[in-house]
């Protein structure tokens, strides 16, 4: 598999903050690659500055081969990588159908943005019943649904996504994760920054541990998962931290 996103020494600060030291990794099109690691350890960031919320320092950043590195966010979203944030960022104030309709605001012809929202409440058939209800209204779940279905109303290649089962109970969790192994497996390809390591984990192909904003270790999922010493650290082993330990 081609990597449909590789960055390359990527440096990214906050002021003074040196929060990404020399980061580089890919992703793969067609997989889901997670990122692990202790808060603070620089995995929101890291999909802030592919997304170009944050600008990098220095390094690059390439998508689809072409460098990306200096695009503003709008320009980055078109290409077909679209972030969906920590905290969801609904459009309070907006109904759910007008939030799916901002997430679709490159699309010029209606005939396919009718389309593409028909096939979002196809995925998620409550906000098919919430579709005229204010979106601040909704529970947790249906805000993390509706954050994802307008993502998706740009037909994205690669998908960002940051904490998305922050604050859900554990069936919604459930429900979140199958919907992203069957974006998936449709043929999206995921970039997931996840508090639950081992639900992570068990979603992903493949997956890089962070630490200070540096790569620390890398691999397939499943062996990331028998790592004793990442086990101990992220996946409750040996009376370690609870799996929220990985939230950042």
């Amino acid at each position: 598999m081609e990597a449909l996103l590789r960055l390359e020494a990527v440096e990214t600060y906050y002021g003074e903050i040196h929060a990404l030291r020399g980061i580089g990794f890919e992703v793969r099109r067609g997989q889901v690659v997670t990122l692990l690691g202790a808060n603070g350890a620089g995995k929101s960031t890291t999909l802030r500055t592919i997304s170009g919320l944050v600008p990098a320092r220095s390094g690059r950043v390439l998508f689809e081969g072409a460098d990306i590195t200096r695009l503003a966010a709008h320009s980055i979203a078109r290409l077909g990588l679209v972030h969906v944030p920590e905290g969801r960022r609904i459009f309070r104030g907006m109904s759910v159908e007008e939030n799916l309709d901002l997430g679709g605001y490159s699309v010029v012809d209606e005939g396919v943005r009718r389309r593409r929202r028909d096939a979002a409440y196809a995925m998620f058939p409550i906000l098919a019943e919430r579709r005229n209800r204010d979106s601040s209204l909704l529970s947790g779940g249906e805000q993390q649904m509706l954050a994802i279905a307008r993502a998706l109303m740009s037909e994205p290649k690669l998908l960002l996504l940051d904490e998305p089962s922050m604050g859900l109970a554990p069936r919604l969790v459930q429900e979140i994760m199958r919907t992203i192994r069957r974006l998936n497996e449709a043929g999206t390809t995921v970039l997931l920054v996840e508090q639950n390591a081992r639900v992570a984990l068990r979603l992903a192909h493949y997956g890089y541990v962070l630490e200070t904003g540096r790569i620390v270790l890398a691999g397939e999922a499943d062996a990331l998962e028998k790592n004793e010493s990442l086990a101990k650290a992220y996946l409750g082993g040996g009376g370690s931290k609870p799996e929220r330990a990985a939230a950042g």
